[in-house]
C-alpha cells in the first residue's frame, strides 16, 4: 500500500469500535485486530516506528484494509476472536508481545484437568482456542466450573493409586467442584461423561448443548424426578447467560444471511453479513450504478442473487431490511423483522452500509475538495430554504465593554471557508454607550451602502450574530437601503443555537451534528473572535496613551526622557517652567508647562 493511498484511507476511518482486516497481495487474510477506535488503532501500525521485527514484516505486506464496525469493544474482542477461529490468519499467533494467545487444554491423562496454557505440548492433548485474549479464556473456565465439578488438583488419578488409597477428598469436595475421583467417589464413565459435554462447550456448539439438557430436563420431568430437571433447568440458565454475554449474535441464530440497503444520488450499496455459531464470518460491501427507473427493491433482490452466488451460502434463512419479491425455494424463509436479535442483526448491517457510503463519500472529497464544498454550501441551501445556494456569505458581531471603545467585526466565507483577505472591521461612529441594535443599524447601513456605491458584489446570506433584537435591526437597515429581497438574512441566537428568520417568531432549529449547523457556528465564532481581537488592541492602544502624546513639538524621545526622570504625567504637571528647562531645554519646557496647564 502506497504512501498516497494510506493518505486517503487513514483519515477516513471511523472513530468506532470495530475489527480490522489486513490482506496480502494475493487477498489473504494475514491479521486481524479489534478496536476501541479504528482510526486511532489502524493508524497506529503506520505513523510510528515499530521496535518488534514481525510488527514491521506485518506492516510491509499489507495491501488492502477493511473492517467491520460494532457497537462495543466488548463485541469487537468476540468478533476477533469469531474470525481468527474461522481464517486463522498467520500473524495472529505470532504478534502479540511476543506471546502466543491462551489456549484451554483438555489433558491427555487419567481424569483429564482441564486449564488455560500458552505452552502447547505434543503430549496427546487436546488444544482448543487460541482465545485473543487471557479474559475470555477465564471466562469460558469459569463457566465450565460452574457447570461441571472437574478436578483442579495436579495428583496423578491412576486406577492403581486410587485403588491403594492414597489419596484424601480435599476443600473443593466439600464446596461441590468436585466429585472426588481421587477416592474413588465419581467413576471414570460419569468423568468422561462431563469431558465430553466441555469439549461440545469448548467448540462453541453450545446450541446443542442447551438443546440436550432441554432434552433431559422433559424426561425427567416426565418421571416426576423433580431434582434432576432443576438440575438441567440451571445448567440451562447458565449457558444461556453465558451466550448472551459472550457472543456478538445469539447461537439460536444460526447459518443465516443478513442484507442491509442504502443509496445516493447514483449509487446503491448493499451491505451483506453471513452468520453462523454466533459469530459473524463473512461481512462485504456491493455498490451497483443506478440505472433509469431501478427501484430499490429490484436492486437488492439482483444483489441477493449475486452475493450468495459469490460465497456458495447455504443459508436457508435470510434477513431483509424491506420485502423485496425476491423468490426463494421450498425450504427458505424471508424475515424483515421489527424487533428483537434479529432486528439488532439488521441494525448491525446497516450500520455498516452506511459507515462504508460515509468512508466512500470522505475518500472522494478529499481527492477533490471542491466537491466536499459544493456539497456543504448546497446543504445550507436545502436547510436555510434558500433561492440560491449561499457561496459568499458575511457574518456581523458588536463588541464592547460597558460601552467603551465599541467596534464591530464582519466575516467572509466563500464556499463554506473563511477568506480572511475579505474580513472587515469597523468603528461604531454614531452610538454612546452599549447599544447592540443601534450599532448594528449603523455597520449594516455602511457596509451594504459602500458596497452599493463601488458596485461591488452583494453577499448570497447574512448572518447576525444575535437573537430577535439584532436581527430586525439588521432587517430594518437593509430595507432602507432596498436590499430586501436580493439578500436573505438570519440570526444566530447563542443560548440554544436557534437560528431565527425576519418576522418570523418561530426559529428553525438544526440538528447538531448537521454540518449547515456547524458552519454558521464556525462564522459567528470567527466574527466574534475577530471583533474580540480587534476591541482588545484599542483597548491596549489606549492604556498606553498619556497626556504628552497630544502636546506637538514633544516627541517620542523627549517623552521617554521625561516619564524615566518624573516616572508620572501627574510629578511632570507639579514641576514649574524652570525645572523642566533643565531637563528639555527652555523652548521645550515652555511649550510643555503651557499645555499641561491648559489641559
Amino acid at each position: 500500500m502506497t504512501t498516497d493511498e494510506l493518505s486517503i484511507i487513514l483519515p477516513t476511518l471511523p472513530e468506532k469500535p470495530g475489527c480490522y482486516q489486513y490482506f496480502d497481495e494475493d487477498g489473504r487474510i494475514i491479521y486481524v485486530g479489534k478496536a476501541k477506535n479504528l482510526r486511532r488503532r489502524v493508524s497506529s501500525y503506520f505513523h510510528k516506528e515499530h521496535h518488534d521485527r514481525k510488527t514491521r514484516i506485518l506492516v510491509r505486506q499489507i495491501r488492502s484494509i477493511k473492517y467491520i464496525v460494532v457497537d462495543s469493544e466488548g463485541d469487537a474482542l468476540l468478533l476477533e476472536n469469531s474470525l481468527i477461529k474461522e481464517y486463522q490468519p498467520r500473524y495472529n499467533v505470532l504478534l502479540k508481545d511476543g506471546k502466543t494467545y491462551p489456549s484451554i487444554v483438555i489433558k491427555a491423562e487419567a481424569f483429564p484437568r482441564i486449564y488455560a496454557t500458552r505452552d502447547i505440548k505434543k503430549d496427546g492433548s487436546e488444544y482448543f482456542g487460541p482465545y485473543p485474549g487471557a479474559l475470555i479464556a477465564k471466562g469460558m473456565l469459569q463457566l465450565i466450573k460452574e457447570i461441571y465439578p472437574i478436578r483442579t488438583c495436579k495428583m496423578d488419578l491412576s486406577e492403581a493409586k486410587i485403588r491403594q488409597g492414597r489419596y484424601r477428598v480435599c476443600l473443593q469436595y466439600h464446596i461441590r467442584r468436585c466429585k472426588g475421583p481421587c477416592t474413588g467417589l465419581q467413576s471414570a464413565d460419569e468423568y468422561e461423561s462431563n469431558v465430553a459435554e466441555i469439549r461440545d462447550l469448548l467448540r462453541g456448539n453450545l446450541h446443542k448443548l442447551i438443546r440436550s439438557y432441554r432434552q433431559r430436563m422433559q424426561a425427567y420431568s416426565d418421571e416426576l424426578r423433580f431434582e434432576e430437571a432443576q438440575f438441567c433447568k440451571e445448567r440451562i440458565n447458565l449457558l444461556e447467560r453465558y451466550e448472551v454475554k459472550h457472543t456478538v449474535v445469539p447461537r439460536k441464530i444460526d447459518n443465516v444471511d443478513v442484507f442491509s440497503y442504502d443509496e445516493d444520488e447514483h449509487t446503491a450499496y448493499i451491505n451483506y453479513m453471513h452468520i453462523e455459531h454466533g459469530g459473524i464470518n463473512r461481512v462485504y460491501t456491493l455498490e451497483y450504478r443506478k440505472q433509469i427507473e431501478e427501484s430499490k427493491e429490484e436492486m437488492l433482490a439482483s444483489a441477493i442473487t449475486e452475493l450468495r452466488q459469490r460465497f456458495e451460502s447455504t443459508a436457508q434463512e435470510i434477513i431483509l431490511p424491506f420485502d423485496t419479491g425476491w423468490e426463494t425455494g421450498e425450504s427458505m424463509t424471508t424475515t424483515v423483522p421489527q424487533r428483537g436479535d434479529k432486528r439488532k442483526l439488521l441494525e448491525l448491517s446497516e450500520k455498516n452500509v452506511v459507515q462504508y457510503k460515509l468512508d466512500k463519500l470522505k475518500r472522494s472529497e478529499k481527492l477533490n475538495p471542491e466537491q466536499r464544498a459544493l456539497r456543504i454550501v448546497h446543504g445550507i441551501q436545502k436547510d436555510l430554504h434558500l433561492e440560491r445556494p449561499p457561496k459568499h456569505i458575511e457574518c456581523f458581531d458588536n463588541s464592547n465593554i460597558q460601552g467603551t471603545s465599541p467596534v464591530a467585526a464582519c466575516v467572509v466565507f466563500k464556499m463554506g471557508k473563511p477568506s480572511k483577505k475579505d474580513y472587515r472591521k469597523f468603528h461604531v461612529k454614531t452610538v454612546e454607550g452599549p447599544n447592540d441594535f443601534a450599532s448594528m443599524q449603523e455597520i449594516i447601513g455602511r457596509r451594504y451602502s459602500r458596497l452599493i456605491e463601488e458596485n461591488a458584489p452583494l453577499p448570497d446570506l447574512i448572518v447576525v450574530d444575535g437573537g430577535k433584537g439584532q436581527l430586525s435591526s439588521a432587517y430594518d437597515t437593509l430595507e432602507q437601503l432596498g436590499l430586501i429581497g436580493k439578500i436573505p438574512i438570519v440570526g444566530l441566537a447563542e443560548r440554544l443555537e436557534e437560528i431565527f428568520y425576519p418576522k418570523d417568531p418561530v426559529p428553525l432549529i438544526l440538528d447538531k451534528n448537521s454540518e449547515t449547523l456547524k458552519v454558521i457556528q464556525h462564522l459567528r465564532d470567527e466574527a466574534h473572535r475577530f471583533g474580540i481581537t480587534f476591541h482588545r488592541n484599542i483597548r491596549s492602544k489606549k492604556q498606553i496613551h498619556s497626556a504628552l502624546d497630544d502636546i506637538k513639538g514633544i516627541g517620542k524621545k523627549t517623552k521617554e526622557d521625561l516619564l524615566l526622570h518624573y516616572k508620572s504625567v501627574k510629578r511632570i504637571r507639579l514641576a514649574d517652567e524652570e525645572e523642566l528647562s533643565t531637563l528639555i531645554g527652555k523652548s521645550k519646557a515652555k511649550l510643555l508647562y503651557e499645555a499641561l496647564k491648559e489641559k
